[in-house]
């Protein structure tokens, strides 16, 4: 496909390998972000204190990141708060598809860590099972947070963890077919169709997507269903059905593969850079492998378009949440905690999006993450109107996501009429 010079982007600073001192400006590391979905949880049940292991200055971590960005910022950044509260920190990491397995598992053998990283929607089920220590008695809150980053962490008006940064998903497009084909880039749905129908071809879609059976097709259907004023808590409505009607328009007429009901995240952005997809729906932890693999194709990215011109662009909150298990050793709590609060300061935030192409947690810090990293600046844009999942429903919020999910399938594998298949997944929830 034909393809124009990238622009120039930012630099990477390969050599830093340790955060920044506070206030110490930051080059983006386009390295990616592991996977954003984990598995539905099953409640945490008779947790009770499960005796802290280690040393009194020893704190247990356990996470499922597991790239070379990851360890640059989250060890680095762990590393430099440990040496300053006379702390040290070993790290588990366990597979994202098994990391509520585990939990469980260390719930029931009283060996949780002192330190749990959780994706955010799996948060409010293991703070329900009692298994996680309230924040704010350690002097940790939500000050500088947008309301949608707070409720990442957030349990019955409790706050049981932090994000440090958080992720979306916007619009990339390639600009030499949009160019080629006279198409700017779409900011509303009738856009959005016409510019699928002029970069179709023979030898390419137009637009693709992820509709896969899992919480990653959930997690792309949300900024349609949520910009056309769909909700969670009534999938049969009007809202929802626009939305699956509208996925369902464009693989029926050709301007979207089939194929969407198998592909993931990372397979949308495979058909990226193949050439075999104009304009897709995807997140920033795909950059880093969108950059080494294609590095002559000039993309870019805008909002998620709306149903009618002026609307509100609401995107779903993804990034995982740090939070203090309940051990029952309320000294190791406390330091744990003073860990936690010391590792999601602003300063440390800036380091960890930069490493990791995510977006501070911190409002402010966002701001200026934005103004420092112009690449990323859509998903600031599309972060500051974003919602968490959970945020109505709760620990009922897996149940949901599968319903949505499972409705899309039917609709876009068995030509089901959407009204009929969100019908049935309305009653999978009542």
């Amino acid at each position: 496909m034909p393809t124009t010079p990238m622009p120039d982007r930012p630099v990477v600073d390969a050599g830093r390998r340790t955060p920044p001192e506070p206030n110490q400006s930051l080059t983006r590391r386009a390295l990616g972000l592991g996977a954003l979905a984990a598995p539905g949880l099953l409640a945490l049940a008779s947790c009770g204190s499960s005796g802290s292991t280690g040393g009194p200055n020893a704190i247990r971590v356990v996470d499922y990141y597991n790239t070379p960005a990851d360890d640059v910022a989250i060890n680095g950044t762990f590393t430099k708060c440990a040496e300053e509260l006379g702390l040290t920190f070993s790290r588990e990491r366990v597979p994202g598809d098994q990391l509520i397995a585990k939990v469980l598992q260390m719930g029931s053998s009283k060996t949780l860590p002192d330190l749990l990283m959780l994706d955010n929607p799996n948060v409010q089920q293991v703070a329900a099972s009692g298994a996680l220590a309230p924040l704010e008695q350690y002097g940790i809150t939500t000050d500088g947070l947008t309301p949608a980053v707070a409720d990442l962490g957030m349990h019955d008006g409790t706050l049981y963890g932090i994000a440090p940064t958080v992720n979306t998903i916007a619009l990339f497009y390639n600009v030499a077919m949009l160019e080629e084909a006279g198409v700017t880039p779409p900011t509303t749905w009738d856009e959005l169709r016409a510019a699928a129908e002029a970069l179709t071809t023979p030898d390419r879609y137009g637009f693709a997507f992820s509709a896969i059976a899992s919480y990653e097709g959930t997690w792309q259907f949300m900024p349609f269903m949520w910009s056309n004023g769909g909700e969670e808590t009534d999938l049969s409505g009007e809202g929802v059905l626009g939305a699956s009607q509208l996925w369902s328009d464009f693989v029926s007429a050709g301007l979207t593969s089939r194929s969407v009901v198998n592909w993931g995240q990372g397979d949308v952005m495979d058909q990226f850079k193949a050439g075999n997809a104009a304009m897709v729906i995807n997140g920033p932890w795909n950059i880093a492998g969108l950059e080494a693999d294609t590095p002559d194709l000039d993309w870019d990215v805008v909002t998620i378009p709306v149903p009618t011109p002026g609307g509100e662009s609401v995107a779903p909150l993804g990034g995982e949440v740090w939070t203090v298990p309940v051990t029952g050793d309320e000294e190791k709590q406390a330091k744990a905690a003073a860990l936690l609060k010391a590792f999601v300061a602003p300063e440390n935030q800036l380091f960890m999006a930069a490493e990791r192409s995510t977006i501070p947690g911190d409002a402010e810090a966002a701001i200026q993450f934005a103004s420092e990293n112009p690449d990323l600046g859509t998903f600031v844009e599309q972060v500051s109107t974003a919602r968490s999942r959970t945020a109505q429903l709760g620990p009922d919020w897996p149940r949901t996501a599968k319903a949505i999910y499972t409705a899309n399938q039917r609709v876009l594998v068995d030509d089901t009429d959407p009204a009929e298949a969100f019908d049935e997944a309305a009653k999978t929830v009542r």
